[in-house]
């Protein structure tokens, strides 16, 4: 494989960057991370960052040197991610859970899939075209079965989220491909600070003038100056797929072609995963859960 990837978080007007993103390969196997704490609920950042870590040590365990199952794979890694915030919570006796919405792409044999949960997107871009585009789990973009809000209210929840990994519920994700990859496509993930300021327009014209690491800066610093002092965080990783003949010359050029089959490459500090928990266990999900739910009614009923 070769790509170029390029990869930058601002903290914009926050006081805290709850942002987190970074990528892993191997010889035939690459894998984009990012993932959006939420605010409201506390240690977004520490939600963010077990979801990076548990999806990247499992990508770890399974990309030898790539994955059997790529659907089954993210389907997985999403509920080992949601599984980690859970315990952490638990064992901190946390009242509220830390949560984080999360998007992932993996790239392999010429092809692309990816995973989403809560309002962090991707964007594919080919020949200037925008050729897929996320659509966020909130009541505007993307409302669940069976709500049917009026008008009124739907401008009042444009923005409200109903899913996301953390929450004492399973989460709602979705997850796309195998799409066949072009030279020269670009492949985005950003954070709501990237398309909270800027139309789908602005970031398909920008990322497709010129190669991620230099259309990747711009891109923040725009959304960043439109959103002025009140600026949420803007985290954008983004990959340019098969460049042709300037890939040598560019800044973040990643050639797998010499690497060892059992190599692998990572920017996300893999951890947090023990022996098993990469299997799908609903029964130890939901066991989390519930303590964390019986904890809360147990604090409540003190407060009356």
């Amino acid at each position: 494989m070769k790509f170029t990837v390029f990869q930058v978080s601002r903290k914009g007007g926050r006081q805290l960057n709850e942002d987190r993103m970074g990528y892993s390969y191997t010889r035939s196997s690459g894998i984009l991370l990012l993932a959006d704490g939420m605010g409201g609920h506390p240690e977004g950042e520490v939600a963010a960052q077990l979801a990076l870590q548990a999806i990247s040590a499992l990508y770890q365990k399974q990309a030898l040197p790539k994955l059997d199952d790529v659907p089954a794979f993210l389907n997985a890694a999403v509920m080992a991610a949601h599984r980690q915030i859970i315990k952490y919570a638990s064992e901190k006796g946390m009242l509220d859970t830390p949560r984080t919405t999360v998007v992932a792409a993996v790239v392999q044999d010429g092809s692309a899939y990816w995973v989403h949960c809560g309002d962090s997107r991707l964007y594919l871009v080919r020949g200037g075209q925008l050729v897929v585009r996320t659509r966020d789990h909130s009541y505007m973009e993307q409302p669940p079965q069976g709500h049917n809000p009026s008008r009124a209210a739907e401008r009042l929840n444009r923005n409200i989220l109903y899913t996301c990994l953390g929450s004492p519920t399973k989460p709602v994700f979705d997850i796309s491909g195998p799409t066949p990859l072009q030279n020269g496509d670009k492949i985005l993930l950003c954070s709501d600070g990237l398309w909270g300021s800027l139309d789908d327009a602005d970031i398909v014209r920008q990322l497709s003038a010129r190669a991620v690491g230099t259309a990747v800066p711009d891109l923040v610093e725009s959304a960043l100056q439109r959103a002025g002092a009140t600026s949420d965080n803007v985290t954008v990783i983004a990959m340019d797929w098969e460049t042709p003949d300037e890939f040598e010359t560019t800044k973040g050029s990643v050639s797998t072609e010499q690497m060892e089959d059992g190599a692998f490459a990572s920017t996300v500090q893999s951890g947090g995963l023990e022996a098993g928990e990469d299997e799908l266990d609903d029964a130890a999900i939901e066991r989390s859960i519930a303590e964390i739910n019986d904890a809360i009614r147990r604090t409540a009923a003190k407060r009356r």
